[in-house]
């Protein structure tokens, strides 16, 4: 979907969430976090194998950039990863090396794990998950501004996911998305990855923005809430029922 130029729309989920509901309700991918939860990796072992054959994927956002974390997303299925706080070229060299089976990287085997198809022996497989695993480091700090250039020149980057909290919280205008300097370093964002040959996108659309602007300016990967969607279906349904 991407790689031909759409919009990935998905939702974010939990442990709680209905994620056979919601992985075909129509969004691209769920998003799990694991960051700013209680919920461990593993823990959404469930979750993910509930989702296939869906047409959602599976994305889970780690708590940091470390291998062990990454490995263990990977094998409960995750087809994306993001990892936050990269703020530098070789922390993100570092992202793609542990989502990467060698000789890309240097992500441990434990047999075909997730979703990804039929294969006629493992290298097949491990070629072909290279290939199409989401690979998404966050940019939400100065530092990572400093360096967007070298972070985004590192192969293997597909999207570079803006948190829009921390990253307005870093430019002194903590939660003020209107702010013209907060919009102005989103632009310098989107024209910095389209230079390079990555798609710029958004942890989440803020509150009262029009997500159709944000894809005109670029960024083509976001969640959306899906709980007052979910409700007003139900209460349309109803709706046509004479009782």
């Amino acid at each position: 979907m991407l790689n031909a130029g759409k919009t990935a729309v998905g939702a974010t989920a939990s442990l709680a969430s209905p994620v056979e509901l919601l992985a075909d309700a129509g969004f691209d991918f769920l998003l799990f976090d694991t960051q700013h939860s209680p919920v461990g990796i593993k823990e959404l072992q469930h979750q993910l194998r509930a989702m296939k054959g869906k047409k959602a994927i599976p994305i889970v956002r780690v708590g940091d950039n470390y291998q062990d974390q990454i490995c263990y997303a990977l094998d409960i299925g995750a087809k994306g990863i993001i990892v936050p706080m990269v703020n530098s070229k070789e922390e993100a060299e570092h992202v793609v090396r542990c989502c990467k089976y060698p000789p890309e990287g240097i992500r441990s085997a434990a047999g075909m794990r997730g979703e990804w198809g039929e294969f006629k022996d493992f290298t097949e497989y491990m070629s072909a998950v290279n290939d199409e695993l989401l690979i998404i480091p966050m940019v939400e700090t100065l530092k990572a501004l400093k360096n967007l250039d070298e972070i985004l020149s590192v192969p293997g980057i597909d999207v570079l996911l803006v948190g829009p909290s921390d990253l307005s919280i870093a430019l002194g205008i903590a939660l003020d998305y209107h702010n013209p300097k907060y919009q102005g370093t989103l632009d310098k964002i989107a024209k910095a990855c389209d230079d390079a040959g990555v798609i710029p996108g958004m942890y989440f659309i803020p509150g009262g923005q029009d997500p159709s602007d944000f894809v005109e300016r670029g960024f083509r990967l976001f969640t959306r809430p899906w709980s007052r969607w979910a409700t007003a279906g139900i209460k349309n349904g109803l709706a046509t029922i004479k009782r």
